[in-house]
Formats: structure tokens, C-alpha cells, sequence
């Protein structure tokens, strides 16, 4: 009924953790599962060769040449693939609880119409984060905070603990990732836009298009993840504490194609959940392959 997919870019260590998260953890443990590898440089696209079999993985591997998909052309990619029902979108620095997908699937099969179900986050205070609606920050030596001293038992233990205590659900979605959507609704409304590869601003720009469509929204407690904390986009190790350069100038440049596209900037409401926008009707079109836009 479901394919797990993940795309990844230079972020082995952790994509070593949610590949085997999955396949231990998932209640459906043998479900298609698609990864595709970005550019990768640090090792990724032999060590995905070395597990394929291991894993039963689908691997899509791209040439350095092709332009960069990013996150959400990523997910774009792997959804491509899907031929079941169901896709669990993960990132490749997610820890996956157990039966997380089982929980996912129940609950987006309690309501009808269009749907997006995310699970719950727990992840280490990386970033000084306040308080967010969704996620529960984490000391850092709680269950640790990179991939060499996280405490898989622990986390599992809490995880269990922690859902069987809480039945919490709220109207958001999470993020790029760790979320149950239908295959048909994923294609009825387009996926993500190319115009804002290879990062940032690409999910506020879908949940905005799929609220304007008439997508519910859910984030359960029942459902866990674990998230190292945007260690496949921010690269902290390598950069000292701070983002990735890529990361730092695709955030400014798609700030204002999002500005552009919308004619302003995103809102949110009490849950922190970005509010839908009126369609602009001179909405930029923008060719991100080849650099050029005109308005529609």
C-alpha cells in the first residue's frame, strides 16, 4: 500500500541511520523504498551500490553534471516512481520510531478527501529553538545529537512511551518530509516547484497550494520521528555551527522568487502552519533549468 522515498545529498552518515531505522523499525518492513542520490561526493552513491540488495532498495543515482534537484525536486523524482497507494516522504536525517508508518496510514485513512499526515518530531536543540507547535527539543546529550552519538535504545524506549501516553493531533504539516500522502493527491496538485531548487521555501510554497486545494492537515503524536535537525540541508559539522553556503544563498534568492510568486510573504497561524495566500494572478513563472522567467 506504501513506498518509502528519501533523497539525499552528501549525507551519508545520517542516511546510513534512516535507511536502517526503516527496515528495523517500519511496521510494513518490506515496502518499496526509493532513494535517490544527488550529486553526491562524500561516498553516498558507493555505499548505496554496497546495501541495494541488503535493503532491497530502488537506487537512483544522477551524474554530477545533471543541475541540482534539491529537496523538493528530489521528492518530485522519487514520487515519480511510486506505483502503490500510499507515499511516506522521509529525509535522509530521520530516525523512524516503530510502526511510525502503520500509524500514519491509520490515521490518514480516518478522513476523507485530500489529506497530508505528519508524524511528530523529536529532535536534539541544535539551534536554540523556542518552543514549536509539532516538535519537542531535546538536550543535547538526551539521546545524543550526531550521527556518532545517537542512543537508538533510548530514543525507542522514550518514543514508545511517549505515544502511548499521548494522543494529540493538530492541524500542521511538517516540513519537507515525514509525511503520508496519496499518490493521486500528490499528483493532482504537482508536487513541489521547480522554482525554488535546490532548497528552502519549497514546502511553504506546497502546503500553501494545498490548502488553497482543499488538503486537510494532520500532525499525530501516535506517529514519532526522530530529526537530527537539518543536517541534510544545513551541513553543521562541516561548517562550524552554521548553514551550508548553498543553503544560505538558495534561502535569500528563493525568498524573493517566493515574494515574486506570491506577491508577499507567508503568514502562520497559532500552530506555526503557514496560511494559505490568495492565487496570484500575476504569478512569475520561472525555469530554474535554464535560468529564464516571464509572468503568466
Amino acid at each position: 500500500m506504501i513506498t518509502f522515498t528519501v533523497s539525499t545529498y552528501n549525507n551519508l552518515e545520517y542516511l546510513k541511520w534512516c535507511i536502517k531505522s526503516v527496515r528495523q523499525n517500519a511496521y510494513f518492513k518490506d515496502a518499496p523504498f526509493i532513494v535517490h542520490a544527488e550529486n553526491c561526493t562524500d561516498g553516498t552513491n558507493e555505499w548505496l551500490e554496497q546495501v541495494k540488495d541488503k535493503y532491497d532498495l530502488e537506487i537512483y543515482i544522477e551524474p554530477h553534471f545533471e543541475p541540482a534537484r534539491g529537496i523538493g525536486g528530489g521528492m518530485n523524482f522519487c514520487a515519480d516512481k511510486v506505483k502503490t497507494e500510499y507515499i511516506i516522504f522521509l529525509q535522509s536525517d530521520f530516525y523512524v520510531a516503530e510502526e511510525f508508518d502503520l500509524d500514519l496510514l491509520n490515521e490518514i485513512r480516518k478522513h476523507d478527501g485530500k489529506y497530508v499526515v505528519s508524524s511528530w518530531r523529536i529532535q536534539p536543540n541544535i539551534f536554540n529553538d523556542a518552543e514549536r507547535p509539532g516538535t519537542i527539543f531535546t538536550p543535547l546529550d538526551a539521546f545524543g545529537a550526531y550521527h556518532n552519538d545517537f542512543n537508538e535504545n533510548a530514543f525507542l524506549d522514550f518514543s514508545r512511551e511517549f505515544s502511548s501516553l499521548n494522543n494529540i493531533q493538530i492541524r500542521r504539516g511538517e516540513g519537507a518530509g515525514g509525511y503520508i500522502i496519496k499518490k493521486e493527491d500528490w499528483d493532482y496538485i504537482g508536487g513541489n516547484d521547480a522554482l525554488f531548487a535546490p532548497t528552502s521555501w519549497e514546502d511553504m510554497d506546497l502546503f500553501i497550494r494545498m490548502q488553497n486545494e482543499g488538503f486537510g492537515f494532520v500532525q499525530t503524536t501516535r506517529s514519532v520521528i526522530w530529526h537530527f535537525a537539518g543536517r541534510g540541508s544545513h551541513r553543521l559539522e562541516e561548517n562550524s555551527g552554521t548553514s551550508s553556503i548553498r543553503q544560505q544563498t538558495t534561502e535569500n534568492i528563493n525568498q524573493t522568487k517566493f515574494f515574486k510568486k506570491w506577491g508577499t510573504f507567508p503568514t502562520t497561524d497559532g500552530y506555526g502552519f503557514v496560511k494559505p495566500i490568495p492565487s496570484n494572478k500575476n504569478k512569475m513563472k520561472y525555469d530554474i533549468f535554464n535560468n529564464t522567467s516571464d509572468f503568466i
